[in-house]
């Protein structure tokens, strides 16, 4: 009823009012550079998701939609800059894709009051909404996600990874880094060896890392690449025939532009996923009619329904549903940045409302709070079917350790706070 009154209360206004501005979601994409194979799918099902609402609902609540997207080439630099060109736009969220570009962001989002929304990268410890109260990481982060892989792995292992050996072949930059402290943690809860390889940017040249694992033998190898370096892996592990099966990216190594260039070979392989797979859903036919089949797509059309095109959807469907939820608590229709901010972090996804949306079981149940920016951490793992070109789950909805993870949160958190004379919220 609540949600009818305000539909109401924002329709009337619109009648009688004068014309309402638009809502901007900038877009800091890369369709240019070494990491183009991610940025640009992502990109597209971005966009593509608020050309839908424009098309067929006439954008969120009555006020149309406007992405601004800005070219970052995956630079931090550049990322910083697109901020500053696009922030006085009336942006209402900012989604860099980099977690580069998010260091460079926290301070300067907090100072101008814009929310940032880092889903499953950027900085972890902005889970803890007390500390950062305009970033959000939901529905997950990256220690849920080591956490998660380590839960499949323990599972596989009838619960027991003690003796085992596990390594990390991670892009050596602040991105690649997130998982060690908390794969550290967990081997010593567990009992496996852990065991931490680097990758120079871009990550094109692995020979030697590869021969490394070939020498050392681990049970299983753990990936936080991104871009060419996914491709060179998964071919370099092909090359010393270390088995498939035991080889789990990171969300962001599991696109099918990761595995098709090394064809067969790729067969097998494991990834973690924040989302559901495929264009099965209904939405997806309101794209094709909305967006692809009048001509208004943001790309080709030949990402639709792929893993990382589904992603930059389900962002959108996030932000989108954020500004709904802003509309309804504010009774306005055209809403500011500080709006959309309380309208994050009330948000509630549930199942109910992602099938009302197009979506049933797309993403994972989870709710935000002014504690809790970091949604349920929950996520799955997909595999590759070369014969099919598919990715097939195999496993349902995993929820990483918060016993171990919330005290690492809490730890970074609060000396950040510490250091940057930040005063805790939700008091």
């Amino acid at each position: 009823m609540r949600k009818k009154l305000v539909t109401l209360a924002l329709t009337a206004a619109l009648a009688a009012g004068p014309a309402m501005a638009d809502l901007v979601f900038p877009s800091l994409s890369y369709r240019t550079g070494p990491y183009a194979a991610g940025g640009i799918p992502f990109a597209d099902g971005y966009a593509d998701y608020f050309t839908l609402l424009n098309e067929r609902d006439g954008g969120i609540g009555g006020v149309p939609i406007r992405v601004i997207e800005c070219e970052t080439a995956y630079n931090t630099e550049k990322g910083a800059e697109c901020y500053e060109r696009t922030k006085g736009e009336g942006s209402l969220v900012y989604q860099p894709l980099s977690t580069g570009i998010t260091y460079q962001l926290i301070p300067k989002t907090a100072a101008d009051g814009i929310p940032l929304h880092t889903m499953g990268y950027g900085r972890t410890s902005a889970a803890n909404g007390k500390v950062f109260g305009n970033v959000f990481n939901y529905p997950a982060n990256y220690w849920d996600g080591a956490s998660i892989a380590v839960k499949y792995l323990l599972d596989q292992n009838g619960g027991d990874l003690s003796g085992k050996t596990i390594a990390l072949i991670y892009h050596n930059s602040a991105y690649g880094k997130e998982p060690i402290r908390t794969l550290t943690d967990l081997s010593e809860k567990h009992g496996f060896e852990f065991k931490t390889i680097a990758v120079d940017h871009p990550g094109q040249e692995q020979k030697s890392q590869w021969l490394q694992i070939r020498r050392e033998r681990p049970d299983y190898v753990l990936m936080w690449g991104w871009g060419v370096m996914n491709q060179v892996a998964i071919q370099e592990a092909a090359n010393i025939r270390f088995p498939m099966e035991n080889f789990i990216g990171v969300w962001w190594s599991g696109s099918e532009n990761d595995v098709r260039p090394a064809g067969a070979a790729a067969n097998g392989y494991k990834s973690l996923n924040m989302h559901n797979v495929g264009r099965d859903f209904p939405v997806f036919e309101d794209i094709q009619k909305y967006v692809v089949d009048a001509g208004k797509a943001a790309g080709a059309g030949d990402q639709v329904g792929t893993v990382l095109y589904n992603r930059g959807l389900y962002a959108a469907m996030l932000a989108a549903e954020a500004a709904r939820t802003a509309q309804e608590i504010h009774g306005e229709a055209d809403i500011t940045p500080a709006m959309m901010r309380d309208g994050m972090e009330a948000l509630v996804m549930t199942e109910a409302r992602m099938t009302e949306l197009g979506m049933p079981n797309f993403g994972p149940e989870f709710s935000v709070s002014c504690e809790n920016h970091g949604g349920s951490g929950q996520g799955k793992v997909q595999q590759w079917n070369a014969s099919s070109g598919q990715w097939e789950l195999v496993s349902d909805w995993i929820t990483s350790d918060q016993d171990v993870i919330m005290p690492l949160v809490m730890e970074d958190s609060e000396a950040f706070a510490a250091e940057n004379n930040i005063e805790m919220r939700c008091n």
